[in-house]
């Protein structure tokens, strides 16, 4: 993070830039890239850049520290008591450059920023009108869809591992991950195998339990290599029901006979597991009711769960759990909780004029994505010629005997593997162009036909088709208050205020303003 200088005069903006891996870092070309659009376009806009926050992540690791000291800065901008305006303009490249998921989003979503899409021609704020916010909420669930692809790659790569009978992840206590033949594959760890073996040798005895068990290892010394942390009785629990110790291991729901070595026989393990059985016999109470809108709506009052009761053995009735004290709440049948559901999907239903708008819109905005994604296989297919250029002159110089056999092979399986993998980036970027439009277009049939499809589906299919749409509601005086997942609560809020226009002026075509395109529908403020 860095903090640029300049005149004070002008308004305060931040900049955000990411990259989703380290090989994007070190390839040197994506974070200057977007620093210097970004810087750039605050000099013709007349903004001065007072931060600069940077992240290089990989897509699913959990935390970024320029993401949430940005957020920070801006909280603290909120909350500041300086005389001077608090900044609140936000540069990034592009939607996906900045949220990685919904939570994200909601996130930025609370800080209220003027937030300006540099690459997409937009500029998002609290004032912007609702059919550029319900565009971006399509373009956030885009980049979240990009992610969960490179997600089913890697899962897909771990498979390919497990299928050929390699543990795909990390080593568990007893074992280690090493290098072998160009794969990571798992070993026995010499320092603490014995450790788990004799841990399994005592407890198939019979005569331990699990904490006793637990208490006998820490006063041998057993901890975690690496930290030396104590391991907790669950853990013992879980080395002691691992398949893997006895060769074999669970993946992606299947059971797969693995390559490495057992730290104990399938017998001992067998033994183990009678064992475990024998002092954890107990019924498990079945849950007798399934309650279809039991976790679904809290109570308007306290905030507590609205929790299901039978009555007279057929009426299903929600009341509030009370956990904070007595609640005015009175109890409520399932059929009329059932109805004001319905109401909260029947507001998603747009006028056909604005629906018909929207889906024009949708093509306008999915032509800006396609020229992006164009731009992108354009340059990757520049980089797999490159390579193949390489490897065409690499041959000849091998068949000249200007360079080894040795030599040949491996540089020629490196740069195929970059080749195969710039294919499967070129496929996602042209599967995005698909995806885009028809991700938006499912969003609209799924809000235009909510309410219809509710109405026709039993209680569990009704709970299932309000988890897609709604969040946190709550039930305060006989009445719900409907919590919308994004983007459907732009289409709620913005379907209301149509039908309140529409409304107040009958002689109009029934077009609201706000949906009605202007000279230019992405208006960037003045310098």
């Amino acid at each position: 993070m860095n903090k640029a200088n300049g005149g004070s005069s002008r308004p305060e903006a931040v900049v955000y830039a990411r990259v989703s891996s380290k090989e994007q870092e070190k390839e040197g070309y994506s974070i200057p890239a977007q620093l210097k659009l970004l810087n750039s376009y605050a000099v013709d806009q007349g903004y001065r850049i007072v931060q600069e926050f940077v992240d290089v992540e990989t897509a699913k690791k959990t935390g970024r520290p320029g993401f949430n000291s940005m957020v920070e800065f801006f909280k603290k901008q909120i909350k500041g008591k300086s005389p001077k305006e608090p900044c609140h303009i936000l540069l990034v490249e592009k939607t996906d450059r900045l949220y990685r998921n919904l939570k994200d989003w909601v996130t930025i979503d609370d800080l209220n920023l003027d937030i300006h899409f540099v690459k997409e021609n937009v500029v998002l704020s609290k004032d912007s009108r609702s059919s550029e916010k319900f565009m971006h909420g399509i373009k956030v669930l885009m980049a979240k869809n990009y992610i969960d692809n490179l997600s089913e790659e890697t899962k897909k790569g771990m498979l390919e591992k497990a299928e050929q009978g390699i543990f795909p992840s990390f080593a568990p206590l007893g074992y280690i991950n090493v290098e072998c033949g160009g794969k990571r594959i798992i070993q026995i760890d010499p320092e603490i195998a014995p450790f788990v073996r004799q841990l399994f040798e005592w407890y198939a005895t019979g005569n331990y339990s699990l904490l006793e068990i637990n208490h006998k290892i820490q006063s041998e010394g057993f901890g975690y290599r690496k930290t030396g942390r104590k391991i907790p009785k669950s853990v013992v629990h879980k080395i002691l029901t691992n398949p893997l110790y006895y060769g074999d291991f669970n993946w992606g729901g299947k059971h797969y006979h693995g390559t490495h070595e057992p730290i104990v026989s399938k017998e001992l393990f067998d033994r183990v597991q009678e064992v475990l059985v024998e002092k954890g016999r107990r019924r498990t109470r079945q849950q007798k009711h399934h309650w279809a809108f039991q976790g679904l709506v809290s109570c308007g009052h306290c905030g507590c769960a609205l929790v299901g009761e039978l009555k007279k053995g057929r009426y299903i009735y929600y009341h509030c759990t009370g956990y904070r004290g007595k609640c005015p709440e009175k109890y409520v049948r399932e059929e009329e909780l059932a109805e004001h559901f319905g109401e909260a999907l029947r507001a998603l239903k747009l006028d056909v004029k604005v629906h018909s708008w929207i889906v024009s819109a949708l093509k306008g905005s999915h032509k800006d994505e396609k020229r992006y994604h164009d731009q992108i296989v354009g340059n990757l297919q520049k980089q797999y010629s490159k390579l193949q250029d390489r490897l065409d002159a690499m041959y000849i110089d091998k068949l000249d005997g200007k360079i080894a056999q040795e030599f040949f092979d491996r540089k020629s399986e490196e740069w195929r593997r970059e080749q195969a993998d710039i294919l499967r980036k070129i496929e996602k970027h042209q599967n995005a162009n698909t995806a885009y439009l028809e991700e938006g277009a499912r969003i609209l049939e799924l809000a235009q036909h909510a309410v219809i499809l509710y109405e026709k589906q039993d209680m569990p299919e009704k709970r299932r088709l309000l988890n897609f749409v709604l969040s946190n509601s709550s039930w305060k005086d006989g009445r719900l208050i409907p919590g919308y997942r994004k983007p459907f609560d732009l289409l709620a809020v913005t379907n209301l205020a149509y039908q309140k226009e529409k409304a107040l002026s009958p002689a109009k075509d029934g077009l609201f303003e706000i949906w009605l395109p202007g000279t230019d529908s992405n208006r960037r403020p003045s310098g």
